[in-house]
């Protein structure tokens, strides 16, 4: 579905990526982890085109995105949630689903699309003329994942989404996940609870310094504990 060859990218002379490869499969969960300043983060924002590439190739679904706009990306299948809970504080709730929804062809579709966060995430339903920016973090979070749903994504990118949540919350997002996954969704998360990933993911990938160290399965990495001693500092 994705697949990454060889990507680096860089800020100024700071080289954040480095000959990166990884793939997603269709329906499958890909954890990318490893410490903070790693680049997992730059990695999602070159796929969604947020910051270029300098050399390297990605192609989703037979598609070569970095010859694609970025804002044709979402059209594509593409739903980039980036860390730190970006709604419109100023919107109400439904007024944030419908804008995640304008892209879609016809009033029927965006409404079924709404009405698919609201099963996912019911407390949003039921502060649907809420102000965002009045919610609790969590649920704004619950409210940023619904906004990327209703693209109707085939492949879901989501970076820290359960990061400061309280225990509860997190649950209640890793619920809503394991849901998605079930219904076919594919995606590519990063979160700091890697323990939480080892039940969840399919296969895991070690970023170090912009470089690719590891990659395998859940599986193999909670059998490693010399990779949670070098890499995660367990």
């Amino acid at each position: 579905m994705l697949r990454l060859e060889g990507v680096s990218a860089a800020y100024g002379n700071i080289k954040a990526l480095s000959d990166v490869s990884l793939e997603v499969e269709e329906g499958q969960m890909v954890a990318i982890v490893g410490p903070n300043g790693a680049g997992k983060s730059t990695m999602f924002k070159v796929i969604s085109g947020v910051v270029p590439a300098t050399s390297g190739r990605i192609f989703y679904r037979g598609v070569d995105l970095l010859a694609s706009d970025p804002a044709d990306r979402a059209s594509l299948g593409i739903a980039h949630v980036p860390e730190g809970r970006q709604v419109f504080k100023s919107l109400t709730i439904a007024e944030n689903l419908e804008m995640g929804a304008y892209s879609l062809p016809d009033r029927s579709r965006k409404k079924q699309a709404v009405e698919r966060a609201y099963e996912l995430f019911p407390v949003l339903a039921e502060r649907r003329r809420q102000q965002a920016g009045l919610l609790s973090g969590g649920q704004q979070q619950m409210l940023a994942i619904g906004r990327a749903l209703v693209t109707n994504p085939r492949l879901l990118i989501l970076d820290e989404a359960t990061e400061g949540l309280a225990p509860l919350v997190r649950e209640e997002i890793w619920h809503a996940l394991h849901k998605l996954r079930a219904g076919g969704h594919a995606m590519l998360v990063i979160d700091k609870y890697v323990r939480r990933l080892i039940d969840m993911a399919d296969r895991h990938v070690i970023v170090e310094k912009g470089r690719v160290v590891w990659q395998g399965s859940s599986s193999a990495l909670a059998a490693d504990q010399g990779l949670w001693a070098r890499y995660l500092g367990v």
